[in-house]
């Protein structure tokens, strides 16, 4: 019996930034051998981002890129060279996948798109994850998750009035997309492991990202209406929101609160100490059509109110709130520490780190984060030599040759 999900599977990895390093990282986690091929020439844009060990900018000092890359080996290759993608193709025999995430010209100028590869290895499977898919008028148009947010129509939405837009955190379609793809390649293998047959996954994040709006495109077919920024506000429930408590250690506290039934209101008053709520409030339909003034009764009630506290009485009341936590809440939040959520790992340069854990708990195959991101280059003598067979003398003279770093 496998001691993980994936055990045995191999994976050479192309991909960078965000969304196909922790698409890969869910195999890599669960027991996947995958080999991080980087390029000293170009690195991930990642290892140069925030947060960086001491606050010090480093190629090996982010855990942004650590914290995408658990459980992996790395090595690096300057693709650009001949040498290097002859490399590749002696280790595509290895390799169960090949993932990528370069706009769609840039493996098809190296002689490695999936038509070639598969000839080689008919039963590869193959991931290609970039902005706008394989093909279309903009398939070649290079991004990032914050463009796309963009584009798929979340900025639009993300914000307090039509002049006032405010883009969701990050690079937001960079974390939904993952999600799609991993799915893809699990079914692919599971595909793969009944016909004995390989495939292409062409996954775009454009696609991916639209799947989270569909409420908003399937009102708009069916009644012409664009859904615009609503701040905090929902179309449902009232009210719903995040309101300032009191400040705890010259810090703003804030508690989110959603009312979904005219019972729970209720709740609420009672919980809150005014059990007798105003004629235009006594609906949802009534709350709904007067969400401002909603707002401003239901943040005057609880303006003094410490946050923890009231989440207590409201959750106790079976009415939906909770605290807006930030970064220094949710490393010291019991809950979490109760999941032993976070995990420390021994990084070659930064040394003791703190990475997420997993987001799921399998019974039979636990996953685990096995070991810390590579630096640079950490694995070129381990995989070329121990895994393909390389003499040092090869390995040496790729170096000097700067083929691999």
């Amino acid at each position: 019996m496998r001691r993980y999900a994936f055990e045995g599977i191999h994976v050479l990895d192309f991909t960078w930034y965000g969304v196909g390093p922790v698409t890969t990282k869910y195999l890599a986690d669960n027991g996947a051998e995958v080999i991080r091929i980087e390029s000293a020439a170009r690195p991930d844009g990642l290892r140069l981002a925030p947060p960086w060990k001491d606050g010090k900018p480093g190629i090996n000092n982010s855990q942004f890129f650590a914290s995408y890359n658990s459980s992996k080996l790395g090595i690096t290759l300057d693709m650009s060279k001949p040498r290097a993608r002859e490399i590749f193709i002696r280790m595509l025999p290895w390799a169960d996948v090949v993932s990528e995430s370069f706009t769609p010209k840039t493996l098809r100028n190296w002689g490695l798109d999936y038509e070639r590869l598969s000839t080689i290895k008919p039963r590869l499977i193959m991931l290609s994850t970039c902005m706008q898919g394989q093909t279309g008028p903009h398939r070649d148009y290079p991004g990032f998750g914050n463009l796309m947010a963009a584009l798929s129509g979340f900025y639009y939405i993300a914000g307090y009035s039509e002049s006032e837009l405010c883009p969701p955190y990050g690079a937001y379609t960079d974390f939904i997309a993952p999600r799609f793809s991993a799915c893809a390649l699990m079914a692919a293998l599971d595909y793969k492991r009944r016909t004995g047959k390989g495939q292409y996954i062409d996954m775009a994040q454009y696609e991916a990202a639209l799947h989270n709006l569909a409420p908003a495109m399937i009102d708009y077919f069916a009644t012409g209406r664009v859904l615009g920024p609503q701040a905090n506000r929902s179309e449902r429930y009232a009210p719903h929101g995040a309101y300032r408590c009191a400040d705890e250690d010259g810090h703003e506290r804030w508690l989110a609160i959603a009312v979904a039934s005219d019972d729970e209101w209720a709740a609420m008053l009672k919980t809150l100490g005014h059990p007798a709520p105003e004629a235009r409030f006594a609906t949802m339909i009534d709350r709904l059509e007067n969400r401002g003034a909603v707002d401003e009764f239901v943040g005057a009630l609880v303006r003094n109110r410490n946050a923890e506290e009231l989440t207590a009485a409201l959750q106790a009341a079976g009415v939906g709130a909770y605290p807006v936590q930030n970064c220094m809440d949710l490393h010291r939040d019991e809950n979490l520490e109760a999941f032993g959520f976070w995990h420390w790992l021994e990084h070659r340069h930064m040394g003791p780190s703190p990475y997420e854990g997993l987001q799921h708990r399998m019974s039979r195959t636990p996953g685990e984060l096995r070991r810390a991101a590579p630096v640079l280059g950490q694995d070129n003598d381990k995989v070329l030599g121990e895994i393909f067979g390389m003499t040092a003398a090869e390995i040496e003279q790729l170096k000097q040759d700067k083929v691999i770093f």
